[in-house]
């Protein structure tokens, strides 16, 4: 179970940091013409943000995904 866990975890944060940097890319399209491009370290630092919370997210669905098949388990038990 922790294997699939992680593995879920893991094509998660993959799948919703993909969502989040299109969304990124879609709000900030029309914002791009006005404002100059930020330098390599707000890149790095906006790239962190995406990946922490993509990797938030997947947690905290894991765990309501996996506890909530546990305790279906449990009252069927």
């Amino acid at each position: 179970m922790v294997k699939a866990s992680l593995l879920i975890m893991v094509v998660l944060t993959v799948l919703i940091s993909i969502g989040l940097r299109w969304r990124e890319d879609r709000v900030a399209a029309p914002r791009a013409a006005r404002a100059p491009r930020p330098g390599w370290v707000a890149l790095q630092k906006r790239k962190l943000n995406r990946w922490m919370t993509a990797a938030t997210l997947a947690a905290v669905t894991t765990m309501l995904v996996l506890g909530g098949l546990h305790w279906l388990r449990v009252w069927q038990g």
